[in-house]
């Protein structure tokens, strides 16, 4: 608890991080929601390919879309609020998805089943959202000086939980059953939503801030406890502006492939590797992990590489490599191969996603905030967006599919590496234009 001239802020910066932390990744996890029962869901309950492909995809939309609108609500009234919705309604969806586990385990499935189960993912799926809510509400518990490592802390601890849960929900499958596992998982969504509450706190402005309260009065008061960052006057407006800017739209395409890329193959992989290899559940959702925990790591090694050599220049790396591993994952057989390759596309998505949220500032200076908005919102919805159209892959090329369709991510890896070159040649053209205007 902080106090200055009589104000009393509760908590400080390390528990507004450590609160944070633990939400987005308690919230994160469904990110590997249905991925270990792939096989499961396609054989034992009947679902065609693009049916699974949509079920694994579903989670992705809520977590994707609900970061912008969550967001602003963050930079309006704090995250402490928007965070506990987020984790309830998370919750409330796996609570929906053991009832229908239920009824699915007594031959009971019938034709709702399918409907309901996308709904259900969808509700699981706004803990993905967390991300944007914990991001602001670190940011203005810590001054500037230490914004990045911290901020570094809660992408790199949170962003684990995928891979985690990928390696764990498979063993405890194997041990409980279906049922008892994702039961276990609805726990330990309630317990994080109650630790969450215990110990997550806004930062000193959003607790002094009040109806009849003006804002200046709030600034400084919490300017006074070593508060730095504020919230713009309008969230909104900022979203506009970053809205009109042609950069923020070419770093969402960006952030469409490496993180949306890294999602879709976190729910997409453990099918790959139990259909086409044929390998246990087990080891489907160790590899699936491997691939998680690998892109985790290397977003936090990302960052610093982009602090060194740019962040155009490390994102055009980081595609390149991208590239190469979906090349040869599309075109083995051998599960060695396939486990290199897996490696590499891991590393590459988590160097560019670290180079990608580097270039915002750069490249969307006057609208910082709601160009990472829309950047982490909309670029999320590739998560969404690729796993239905791998299925549809697959349901045209049969099982070599699952192996084929990576050229789908190489395709979209060289475009990405044309989209960060052309914003480098445009940061070229605008630097000899503001040389040229000072000579003259």
């Amino acid at each position: 608890m902080s106090m200055h001239d009589s104000v009393v802020i509760k908590g400080n910066p390390e528990r507004g991080l450590a609160g944070a932390t633990l939400g987005f990744f308690v919230g994160f996890a469904a990110v590997a929601l249905l991925g270990p029962i792939a096989h499961r869901l396609q054989f034992e309950i009947g679902l065609s390919p693009i049916q699974l492909g949509l079920a694994l995809a579903a989670p992705m939309l809520s977590g994707s879309l609900l970061r912008i609108p969550f967001s602003i609500w963050a930079d309006i009234g704090g995250g402490r609020r928007p965070m506990l919705i987020l984790l309830m309604l998370s919750m409330i969806g796996m609570a929906g998805l053991l009832v229908l586990f239920d009824r699915a385990a007594d031959k009971h499935a019938g034709a709702g089943f399918y409907p309901a189960l996308l709904a259900v993912a969808t509700l699981c799926g706004c803990g993905i959202a967390t991300f944007s809510v914990g991001i602001a509400q670190v940011s203005y518990w810590f001054p500037r000086a230490r914004q990045g490592r911290a901020l570094g802390i809660y992408a790199g601890l949170g962003n684990v939980a995928p891979g985690i849960f990928a390696f764990v929900l498979p063993l405890a499958i194997a041990s409980w059953g279906i049922g008892g596992a994702y039961w276990a998982w609805m726990l330990f969504v309630a317990a994080g939503a109650f630790l969450y509450a215990l110990v997550g706190a806004d930062s000193g402005y959003f607790q002094l801030i009040r109806p009849r309260t003006p804002n200046g009065e709030a600034i400084r008061a919490a300017e006074q406890c070593g508060q730095e960052l504020f919230p713009n006057a309008d969230a909104r407006v900022c979203m506009l502006e970053a809205a009109r800017s042609t950069s923020a739209w070419a770093l969402v395409a960006l952030y469409f492939v490496s993180f949306g890329g890294f999602l879709a193959l976190t729910a997409w992989l453990p099918a790959y590797w139990s259909v086409y290899h044929r390998l246990s559940i087990t080891s489907a959702g160790t590899l699936t992990a491997l691939f998680s925990l690998t892109a985790s790591g290397s977003r936090i090694v990302g960052g610093f590489i982009a602090d060194r050599a740019g962040g155009r220049q490390a994102c055009r790396m980081a595609f390149l490599t991208t590239l190469a591993g979906a090349i040869v994952i599309a075109s083995a057989s051998q599960v060695p191969v396939s486990v290199a390759a897996e490696l590499a596309m891991a590393i590459g998505m988590g160097f560019a996603n670290a180079a990608v949220f580097k270039m915002v500032p750069e490249y969307v200076p006057h609208a910082v905030g709601g160009a990472a908005g829309l950047v982490g919102g909309l670029g999320a919805l590739g998560g969404f967006m690729l796993p239905p159209i791998l299925a549809a892959w697959v349901q045209v090329a049969g099982i070599e599919g699952y192996a084929s369709g990576f050229f789908i991510e190489a395709a979209l890896a060289v475009a990405a590496i044309i989209v960060a070159s052309r914003l480098a040649d445009r940061e070229e053209g605008m630097r000899i234009k503001d040389t040229t205007a000072r000579v003259a």
